[in-house]
């Protein structure tokens, strides 16, 4: 039997049996992992209150080579009670560990993936009533498609490997890896030369971080139309449905 001990975050949780729950955790050491907590729904104290989405964990999981692990010890090691107190920063911090759930392979370590997740979540714990969660979303979410295999290429065609200049519009298909052509057939949505830019940026796995400069020139309307491309193509390869 393998003892693993981790930071952790809670992905998902959902009923199982009378009295037990099944949670889905995205664990620093081991990916995302299953777990079967015994008698979480029959008594309050068994975890303490401590698990809830959002806050980081350190739990200790009973690893017996079955499908699912046990949970055996879980508490609160980063609380993060400035996303709880905004609506924005809630919504965002869900949307991105729904995508981890949906993208990130079972028991598969990804710790590029982990630690962006971190800062995403401190970054929205940090704002000031979710101001920036669009960018931030967007940042992340092209980057974990990136580390996930299906990365959006907003600079050469994904078929053919023509460059597209910059400052062009172009056409763009998310389920076919980013911009299309007109030789290779183009596609039903179509890019601005400027939010190309942006999102080429943003997708940047080299860049550390988003500067003031960068959400700047992220508007709203940027970061809605780039989130739309983003989670059609996580429908395109993945049970995810938004």
């Amino acid at each position: 039997m393998k003892v693993v001990d981790s930071a952790a975050l809670l992905v998902r949780s959902v009923p199982y049996g009378e009295s037990d729950l099944v949670a889905t955790f995205f664990t620093e050491t081991e990916g995302r992992v299953g777990a079967v907590l015994r008698g979480a729904r029959r008594s309050t104290k068994r975890f303490g209150g401590t698990l809830e989405p959002i806050h980081e964990l350190v739990v200790r999981l009973e690893d017996r080579g079955r499908e699912l692990c046990v949970l055996k010890e879980a508490r609160i090691a980063r609380p993060r009670q400035g996303i709880v107190s905004s609506l924005a920063a809630m919504e965002g911090a869900g949307r991105a560990l729904r995508w981890v759930r949906h993208l990130c392979p079972n028991r598969t370590p990804e710790p590029r993936v982990w630690h962006g997740l971190r800062d995403l979540l401190d970054a929205l714990d940090a704002s000031r009533e979710g101001a920036g969660v669009g960018v931030l979303l967007v940042t992340f979410g092209l980057r974990l498609l990136a580390e996930t295999g299906y990365a959006l290429d907003f600079e050469r065609c994904a078929r053919c490997g023509k460059l597209c200049p910059p400052g062009r519009p172009a056409f763009v298909d998310a389920a076919s890896g980013g911009l299309v052509c007109m030789n290779c057939g183009g596609a039903r949505r179509t890019m601005g030369g400027e939010l190309r830019a942006i999102a080429a940026r943003l997708s940047n796995p080299r860049s550390t971080g988003t500067d003031a400069s960068e959400l700047a020139a992220v508007t709203d309307a940027h970061a809605s139309e780039l989130l739309l491309i983003i989670e059609e193509a996580m429908a395109a390869h993945t049970d995810f449905a938004g």
